[in-house]
């Protein structure tokens, strides 16, 4: 008998199956344009609710607290399965350093969640000019409490996401709620404190676009620092990576 072929046992670069699409072009620029729509419509909410509030004084700050958590929840919902629904370079930055998403293609996702977060303070400042430092988040009890609130609320958002995302598979998309809820959440209790960013995108925006700059460097270290705190966790917690994991950070088209 004609013995068959031998089976290939030649090592398999890791990407081939678990990123089939990653030189797609146009689904790498879906991703990035859902990133960026995404971050556009988080800042146009967030930092629009504080403008409008100071405007016309009936817009609260609960209000704005569950109107942030909110457009976090629908905008999962809706385009979650193209990008991951990230909306947040802390966000990026820990699946990268959890293994679920490849580093390589942070600067391109850290790019688009800046172009639409100036995005949307254009949009803001072009509307109602530079009112209210167009939603800046400012530190109200000193640079200290401000930077440690920022790496706590991170850490409770970071570990809501990268918790979920171990149990993608059974939690599927109902992981918005949990991640709209933590927004929220972080939101309602610590928003006179530090604004309640959680999201150097947000912060930075807004403030480069109004000239408040003073206080920024609080709202790109902290949410870095408690996105990296928050993986260290996870990794004990969760120390076994699921596949799944990759399907929740990168989308699945």
């Amino acid at each position: 008998m004609t013995p068959g072929p031998s089976p290939d046992t030649s090592p398999v670069p890791n990407d081939v199956h678990a990123d089939p699409d990653t030189n797609s072009g146009s689904l790498v620029a879906k991703r990035l344009l859902a990133e960026s729509f995404g971050t556009f419509l988080l800042v146009s909410v967030d930092c629009g609710g504080a403008v409008i509030g100071s405007l016309d004084g009936e817009i609260t700050s609960v209000a704005r607290s569950m109107a942030t958590g909110l457009v976090v929840m629908v905008m999962i919902y809706s385009i979650g399965n193209v990008s991951g629904a990230h909306f947040n370079p802390a966000v990026t930055a820990a699946f990268a350093l959890r293994g679920a998403f490849p580093w390589r293609r942070v600067p391109a996702y850290w790019g688009a969640q800046l172009a639409g977060a100036f995005a949307g303070a254009g949009l803001l400042r072009w509307m109602f000019g530079n009112v209210e430092h167009l939603g800046a988040t400012l530190p109200h009890f000193g640079a200290v409490r401000g930077l440690t609130i920022e790496v706590l609320l991170t850490v409770i958002l970071v570990s809501v996401v990268l918790g979920t995302a171990t149990r993608h598979r059974s939690i599927g998309a109902n992981a918005a709620i949990a991640s709209g809820g933590a927004v929220a959440l972080c939101s309602l209790f610590s928003r006179p404190i530090s604004g309640a960013s959680m999201n150097p995108a947000r912060s930075l925006a807004p403030a480069v676009m109004s000239g408040e700059l003073h206080d920024v460097w609080i709202y790109l270290v902290g949410p870095m620092v408690g996105a990296a705190l928050a993986t260290l966790t996870m990794r004990v917690l969760h120390s076994h990576k699921h596949k799944s994991e990759r399907e929740a950070a990168q989308g699945r088209w």
